[in-house]
């Protein structure tokens, strides 16, 4: 039995996934145990709780697979700006002192480890896969083929400080939101801009402006321009002050959001739509792949990835749903595993509920611990499905915790708060339950069957990962789920990806003729989604969450 621990360390979101010969069998992220979003601390709790989901102790592991070689930075030009990140002799010190392991330890290239995570699991034997984020070791992205398991290079470059991670990023900051945390943010924002208006106090657009900011030197090389942006120097700062100039200064999160600050969130966006598509474009002409996979930072961005499925570029394509850095763990399993199986295809794997899980009993024994003031009332359904489905039908807003915790950031319908998605309901979750900016959009689940009825979109989406168009004729049937330029990041629900979730669906149908639900994560605005029971009633009480849905259990308040 060969037993591969993959870690990510040294960065942020630190996570742990586990692979038994050949299977991911786990997956967590260390920040639903600290709850410290984007945690950059050792993941004990994940490594931990993968080993406890499969019966290991550490002795049992063949080899654990790390998702950064540092060899990559010695001697090179930015060694220095990344000092946090350990040296091959640290991370084997780490390893014995967290873990008391001494055993076969594996460095991996970080975009390597985002390409592979993203390959193995798509089902497509043969692919282009791209990685794009703020920074691996050196290189910010990278341009693979897989081909019957075997990946190759086709273009690292991009190098440090040349990123559009941290370009996107830099314009997070700068519009007054947590940099590595907000990005999502400046996406849903952008269709309220328009990066065609002109600057205040000047004669350019907004689009004349981002095209000088970062710009193509070649078919797959961009550059970001040291004129605008010093994040490569000063990280606090992120631009220059020619770029305060020009856009005024840093809005601070509490200043008004004005349409100035739209138009730059637009300009952001698009600006990276044209260059990534731009990529993809000239890579299929070059390589002629037929099918693409998506990982790195940049392929959570859902409206890019939208873009990249209308283009028809591609016939297909399978984006990571955990593509930031704490899916690189499990494409670190993928590496090392292909070192003991030389012949190791891909094979489709979209069931990503690989986190913490829990029985009835073990919430049941929550409850009661949780119960002594008497501040909740709850029962053990025989049929949760249609009772949840019924609570639903009266407009209520249900807290929905099943099964094993997703990987990403994305509730797939194991950790989501659900609704009906009805007049009225986007304001009223962004003011009372999410507690987040007014224009944040949710997204819609739909049964897989009904999707090409309330949704332009070609292919199926697990993850709510693509951003497409509302049907016309279904738009005024969701409104809750359609953001201001017509879109929806959609999930499609299959029985054979979350057979849970699809059966209440089926009896939500049933009662209201409404085959979708809006699907929201359940959590707060800054927390991490909720991991175990106890969190679950915690953000519960302090919400304005109607029921909450555990297991089998259903759980009202006094």
């Amino acid at each position: 039995m060969i037993n591969i621990l993959g870690i990510h360390y040294g960065g942020h979101d630190t996570s742990a996934a586990l692979m038994i010969d050949g299977k991911l069998v786990a997956a967590c992220e260390e920040e639903r145990y600290t709850k410290n979003k984007h945690t950059r601390e050792f993941p004990i709790n994940s490594i931990n709780d993968c080993l406890h989901k499969a019966n290991l102790d550490i002795k049992d592991i063949t080899e654990i697979s790390l998702t950064y070689d540092p060899t990559i930075l010695e001697n090179s030009y930015i060694s220095n700006k990344r000092r946090s990140l350990p040296n091959k002799t640290t991370y084997r010190s780490i390893l014995k002192e967290k873990l008391n392991y001494t055993g076969k330890v594996s460095f991996n290239s970080h975009h390597l480890c985002h390409v592979a995570s993203a390959y193995y699991p798509s089902g497509f034997e043969k692919s282009l896969i791209i990685s794009n984020d703020g920074i691996g070791e050196i290189d910010c992205s990278l341009i693979s083929s897989g081909d019957k398991g075997n990946l190759k290079t086709l273009h690292a470059g991009n190098r440090w400080p040349h990123s559009i991670g941290l370009f996107y990023t830099a314009i997070t900051a700068y519009l007054g939101w947590r940099p590595h945390y907000d990005e999502g943010i400046i996406m849903g924002l952008a269709p309220y801009g328009n990066d065609e208006e002109i600057i205040p106090g000047t004669n350019r657009t907004y689009k004349e402006i981002f095209e000088e900011i970062i710009y193509e030197t070649d078919d797959f090389e961009y550059e970001v321009n040291p004129y605008w942006f010093i994040f490569h120097r000063k990280r606090d700062l992120w631009v220059t002050p020619q770029f305060n100039k020009i856009f005024g200064p840093h809005k601070k999160w509490e200043d008004e959001l004005t349409q100035h600050h739209k138009n730059i969130a637009c300009a952001v966006q698009r600006r990276l739509e044209t260059i990534i598509l731009n990529q993809l474009q000239r890579a299929k002409d070059k390589f002629n792949h037929e099918y693409l996979c998506i990982s790195g930072g940049c392929g959570l961005n859902c409206s890019l990835n939208g873009m990249i499925e209308r283009s028809g570029i591609f016939k297909k394509i399978f984006i990571q749903p955990a593509s930031g850095d704490s899916g690189t763990s499990i494409g670190a399993c993928y590496l090392v595993y292909k070192k003991y199986k030389k012949d190791l295809k891909p094979e489709k794997f979209h069931n990503f509920y690989l986190g913490s899980s829990f029985t009835n009993e073990q919430i049941e024994s929550q409850l009661i611990k949780t119960n002594i003031s008497n501040r909740l009332k709850y029962i053990k359904s025989n049929n949760v499905f249609y009772d949840t489905a019924k609570h639903i039908s009266n407009k209520k807003i249900i807290g929905w915790f099943q099964g094993g915790a997703e990987m990403g950031p994305r509730a797939l319908g194991n950790r989501s708060i659900l609704v009906l998605p009805v007049k009225g309901m986007k304001d009223y979750l962004n003011e009372k339950v999410k507690f987040r900016e007014e224009f944040r959009p949710f997204a819609p689940a739909v049964l897989s069957e009904y999707t090409s009825e309330y949704f332009d979109i070609s292919q199926e989406s697990p993850h709510m990962l693509m951003a497409c168009q509302v049907k016309k004729e279904a738009k005024d049937k969701i409104p809750a789920v359609v953001h201001v330029d017509n879109s929806a990041r959609v999930q499609t629900v299959k029985e054979s990806n979350n057979p849970r979730f699809r059966k209440l669906l089926e009896y939500v149908n049933e009662l209201t003729q409404i085959p979708v639900l809006l699907n929201t994560s359940f959590n707060v605005k800054g927390q991490p989604i909720v991991n175990d029971p106890y969190d679950a009633i915690k953000c519960f009480l302090d919400t304005n969450i109607d029921v909450l849905v555990m297991g089998d259990y259903i759980i009202e308040k006094q």
